[in-house]
């Protein structure tokens, strides 16, 4: 009776503690890799923008991105179909 006891008290102390080391932090993800850095627009008073269409035809347009104004311009989505706009 003794040793079921003692072995009951011992399976409460090992819940609680938990079982393996301690949990390891994710690390913070590497900016660097990322495929293009976001472009300054602070010194852009054209717009310089890529549309996106959803064919090689560019039949509908479904998303921008780039600067204008002096600032950041995006909306919608990307696909591989673009084109890029130079407008003064």
């Amino acid at each position: 009776m003794r040793s079921f006891i003692l072995g009951g008290l011992l399976a409460t102390a090992l819940m609680a503690v938990g079982c393996g080391g301690p949990m390891e932090q994710e690390t913070e993800p590497n900016l660097v890799s990322q495929e293009a850095p976001l472009p300054d627009c602070s010194n852009e008073p054209n717009a310089n923008l890529y549309r996106y269409y959803n064919d090689a035809a560019h039949t509908q347009l479904i998303g921008e991105f780039g600067c204008y104004c002096g600032g950041l311009y995006y909306w919608g989505g990307r696909s591989v179909y673009s084109e890029y706009i130079q407008e003064c």
